[in-house]
């Protein structure tokens, strides 16, 4: 039996009558780990709120369960820690390594940070805001450190999700940019 090759014209619209793997939906990913407190994640001025309210206290344990509520499946967390040696290696941490790295500190250390400025970028269900922050001791006290997150945001409609937060802090050779510079006076 011969066989007749389908003509060009007709794949094309079979083609564009059958959804595309891109077009179809992708299989629900599962929430955050750990369900959020709706006042915590309803808007992108209370998750950014909770961000700092929750790794701030006096020296003991941190609510960890509400920082994984924060966060997307698979967020990730890059600190640009300065070495020694003046190098930046890059370092990509989820929640769960972020929490094994400064849960100890936290412990036996008091540590406040504040959110001191922002500036927010954002289109549909995305954004990013570029989170200026003081980093104390105590209230009270001047801050010891301040830098910049930058945090990648995203909503489903219901809820405001963290995908991603980097950061770097201010030092010898990387000054704050003078645009930020009313920080000095913030509290």
């Amino acid at each position: 039996m011969l066989r007749r090759p389908i003509p060009l014209s007709l794949a094309l619209i079979l083609g564009l009558a059958m959804p595309s793997a891109a077009q179809q939906a992708a299989p629900e990913a599962p929430l955050a780990a750990v369900p959020a407190d709706p006042a915590d994640v309803e808007s992108i001025d209370a998750i950014l709120a909770a961000l700092y309210d929750v790794i701030s206290g006096p020296a003991g344990e941190r609510d960890w369960d509400r920082f994984r509520s924060l966060f997307t499946p698979n967020a990730i967390l890059v600190p640009m820690v300065p070495m020694p040696d003046g190098s930046t290696p890059v370092r990509v941490l989820t929640a769960e390594d972020y929490i094994t790295r400064v849960g100890p500190f936290f412990g036996e250390n008091a540590f406040y940070e504040v959110e001191a400025g922002r500036t927010l970028d954002r289109y549909g269900n995305v954004a990013n805001a570029m989170s200026a922050y003081e980093s104390r001791r105590s209230p009270e006290e001047e801050p010891f450190a301040r830098g910049i997150n930058t945090i990648t945001l995203v909503t489903d409609g219901t809820r405001w999700y963290v995908a991603s937060i980097a950061w770097d802090q201010e030092r010898e050779g990387n000054p704050f940019p003078p645009e930020w510079m009313p920080l000095e006076t913030s509290r």
